[in-house]
């Protein structure tokens, strides 16, 4: 998609953009012909202009370069550097204790990148999220820019400067809201055991886990963990393909994921007991 891209030119917003894709100015590749410039709204000094702009993003584009675009893109259209850029993406999540609070801290935290789910349990070896995550160019989370991030910025001390694609506004810019588990069963992903397992139900299984030892409440924390984590790719390509619906470039779709295999299973026994106990019901 994103050599089709032009509303991170000089010059060029949404309405323009259209405009050159309704005259048939459907790539980079158009702007290769120098007197080019007779079939668009730009006199030669501008069309000059954009084709000298055009040779560095074929450059930073080979380069796996995504900062480049993403400072010159509205936070709108960072879903078009999902296809280029991929490989340089990772998708997160964390647990925590809490909101936020002095004393919260994150619990268990997973991370994604297509290829390879891993995990981290604080106490453990929590420290490697933080190294882990500087492996990455671009972040990509559910509700991160209010929850994950900030949580993760004050908790590593860390600067987490990378491009981040937040799931939340761009599900609820194709009209689906609500919360994660409600956009997951609105494109038809299941949790199955985890169904109903929100946040604060992880809250209480580490409670659990610190409490009892009960090593089934901390598996069924970290399968609910990587089940957030890993769900996020396949609502990321839906998303992506719905927003290249939105344009003359439906080839450009590309198909649903396949999920890993998570390492734990969650303990329905344990899911039900706490159901009961904290809320009285099944």
């Amino acid at each position: 998609m994103l050599r089709h891209t032009f509303v991170h030119l000089p010059w060029i917003g949404i309405k323009t953009e259209r405009s050159l894709w309704q005259k048939g100015i459907h790539s980079w590749d158009f702007f290769q012909d120098e007197h080019g410039w007779t079939l668009t709204p730009f006199g030669p000094g501008k069309y000059e202009a954009l084709r000298s702009r055009l040779e560095v993003c074929r450059e930073r584009l080979c380069a796996l370069d995504p900062a480049y675009f993403a400072g010159a893109l509205a936070p709108q259209h960072l879903w078009r550097l999902f296809a280029d850029f991929r490989q340089c993406a990772a998708f997160i999540d964390i647990e925590t204790t809490g909101l936020g609070g002095p004393y919260d801290h994150i619990t268990t935290a997973a991370l994604y990148d297509g290829r390879e789910v891993f995990y981290y349990i604080y106490g453990d070896n929590l420290d490697a999220f933080a190294l882990d995550l500087r492996k990455y160019k671009i972040l990509i989370t559910y509700n991160g820019s209010c929850f994950d991030l900030p949580f993760i910025r004050n908790y590593f001390g860390l600067e987490v400067d990378h491009i981040h694609i937040d799931l939340r506004y761009l599900l609820r810019s194709l009209g689906y809201s609500g919360g994660l588990k409600l956009c997951e069963k609105s494109l038809g992903l299941d949790r199955a055991e985890l169904n109903g397992v929100d946040g604060y139900f992880a809250v209480l299984l580490w409670r659990e886990y610190k409490k009892s030892g009960n090593v089934k409440a901390l598996e069924t924390l970290l399968a609910y963990n990587m089940a957030d984590t890993v769900n996020l790719e396949t609502l990321m390509v839906q998303a992506f393909n719905m927003k290249v619906s939105e344009t003359p470039f439906h080839e450009l779709r590309i198909p649903l994921p396949w999920p890993p295999r998570i390492p734990f299973k969650p303990d329905a026994a344990l899911i039900d007991e706490l159901r009961q106990s904290c809320f009285g019901v099944f």
